[in-house]
């Protein structure tokens, strides 16, 4: 039986071309995820540790933003071919092939984790190990920011993305998640959709305390 996470593998593995060409200047003309993570970049400096991760990196555009922000940023992507043109395109940056149920991290050691659409493939049953696991890598003080598909109804929403099946999640649920792992947020952005699915485009940013 193949899981969720070979399924999320194998698609984007054969997308790499075609996804980096789509994303690699997508935020020029996403003006409020732009601020937000121009945000998280902020607040993270502000901390004193710079070290931040880039969960479900793709093809690296956002971990290379992060450290033009001044982050000592690092990509982490489940695609070994994701990763390989990561590696190919900022060969002055690191990536490793991860899960973020299982990062490579030290205990405590990051100031910031961002998570830009990539939690979106998690079922809503294993969301919280999930979350769990970027609470561990963060330092006191650190913060995360997961940016995902908003939806108006009380339950997350299974539908066809055009990579591998995707959730949308009420952000007053998501936030919650966040909570119970030990999180606190303190800061949410919804905006109109991107995209033709008529999801809203959610941010929600949080801290470790």
């Amino acid at each position: 039986m193949v899981g969720h996470h070979d399924e999320t593998r194998t698609a984007y593995d054969g997308i790499v071309e075609l996804y980096a060409s789509m994303f690699a200047d997508r935020l020029e003309t996403q003006p409020f995820a732009r601020s937000m993570i121009g945000t998280f970049a902020e607040l993270v400096r502000g901390t004193g540790n710079l070290r931040t991760a880039d969960v479900g990196c793709g093809p690296g555009h956002l971990t290379a933003m992060l450290t033009g922000l001044g982050l000592d940023a690092f990509g982490l992507d489940l695609s070994p071919a994701m990763i390989d043109h990561a590696r190919r395109t900022h060969p002055e940056l690191r990536f490793d092939e991860a899960r973020m149920e299982a990062m490579p991290v030290e205990t405590g050691s990051l100031g910031g984790v961002m998570a830009h659409y990539s939690m979106i493939h998690t079922p809503p049953g294993e969301l919280g190990a999930l979350l769990a696991e970027q609470v561990r890598v963060l330092a006191p003080g650190g913060l995360l920011l997961v940016s995902f598909f908003g939806t108006d109804g009380p339950e997350p929403v299974l539908f066809d993305h055009k990579v591998a099946p995707a959730y949308s999640w009420p952000v007053d649920r998501m936030a919650e998640s966040l909570a119970g792992a030990g999180l606190t947020p303190f800061a949410r952005l919804l905006h109109d959709p991107a995209s033709e699915r008529g999801f809203l485009d959610a941010h929600v940013l949080s801290r470790l305390l």
